[in-house]
């Protein structure tokens, strides 16, 4: 029983302790905010004193008012220099993109130069291959080709009008008009590969190799070296001044007949070709082929030299059609070397 009285004491004690604390920090608090309420509503008097003899102002103020016109103050200060310090960022900005525009302007006008460049260009490229394509036995038309637009000089007025589309359209001509050109361009290949397959298959190239030396006589009627009679000379004599240098086959073929004739051709070699037609090499140094052999154009067969009857080291060349000899200089320039 003793035990729950000292409990009850101990409880109410406490009790007494956290109210006396409890009042004492709210008189703390309330005191703290009296002071703070007694501070702002002090009131203070602003004497205004003119230099004449007028009468003198006085003004009153309290701390809240005067707290309030500086915090006005400082927020209309910090609102200008927030406004100036965006100003200054916005100039700044308009003036890069005014330098951005200048330079786009400045690229317009150099892609606009480069595209009439490009159609003048287009438009040679369009003669070149029409010319091509007639000279080859193909109507341009038929092939797929689509020609450019008469008028090319409005590629890209930007500057001068706002008719962007017009610009858009013709970059779509030239476009279409370079891909049509794909197909007439493959016809010009195909058409030069078979004739390149036939000009293989006749005597159109030099027929020393490098296409080096020089006619020291022609085809046609002369006079001999050794007696100045009247003759009719069968083919083209070449010289390079020197024995040696390799003789090629000026077309595809089988070599028909090697031989000596020491009165006439010296070593020969005779080449029967595609078509009718037949070469003849002579007064050659020495031979680099068999008889029945197939060569290629461009192969050698033998090397200069001045066998038989002959004045000095050179190579007599011959073209024959069936039983007619003709002219070799109609022939040897038809084709660039074969390497």
């Amino acid at each position: 029983m003793a035990q729950i009285h000292h409990y009850k004491r101990f409880e109410n004690n406490l009790v007494r302790k956290i109210k006396g604390g409890a009042a004492w920090i709210a008189s703390k608090i309330g005191g703290f905010f009296n002071a703070i309420f007694r501070f702002f509503s002090r009131r203070y008097t602003i004497v205004v004193v003119p230099h004449s003899e007028k009468k003198t102002r006085n003004f009153h103020v309290s701390v809240i008012t005067m707290a309030a016109c500086f915090l006005v103050f400082f927020g209309l200060a910090g609102s200008l220099f927030w406004y100036s310090a965006r100003s200054g960022t916005m100039r700044r900005g308009m003036g890069e993109r005014d330098s951005q525009l200048r330079d786009t302007q400045v690229n317009l006008e150099q892609l606009r130069n480069e595209v009439n460049q490009l159609s003048r260009a287009a438009r040679g490229f369009e003669a070149v291959l029409s010319n091509a394509l007639l000279n080859l036995g193909s109507n341009p038309s038929a092939a797929g080709f689509a020609p450019l637009p008469a008028d090319r000089t409005s590629f890209f007025n930007f500057m001068e009008n706002d008719d962007i589309q017009k610009e858009v359209d013709d970059i779509r001509h030239l476009a279409v008009y370079l891909s049509s050109a794909v197909e007439p361009v493959k016809e010009i290949g195909t058409i030069l590969d078979s004739q390149s397959e036939i000009l293989a298959e006749i005597p159109s190239i030099w027929p020393i190799r490098g296409r080096i030396g020089h006619y020291t006589t022609r085809f046609g009627m002369g006079a001999d070296p050794f007696n100045g009679a009247p003759r009719m000379h069968t083919g083209i004599d070449i010289s390079t001044n020197r024995s040696g240098d390799p003789v090629v086959a000026t077309a595809d073929g089988q070599v028909a007949y090697m031989g000596y004739e020491p009165t006439g051709f010296g070593n020969y070699i005779i080449i029967r070709h595609p078509h009718g037609f037949y070469t003849r090499y002579a007064h050659l140094l020495s031979f680099r082929v068999e008889t029945g052999q197939q060569v290629k154009q461009g192969d050698t067969i033998g090397y200069i030299g001045s066998t038989g009857r002959s004045t000095g080291p050179h190579l007599h060349y011959e073209v024959h059609i069936g039983s007619d000899v003709v002219n070799p200089e109609k022939y040897v320039n038809i084709r660039p070397p074969v390497h």
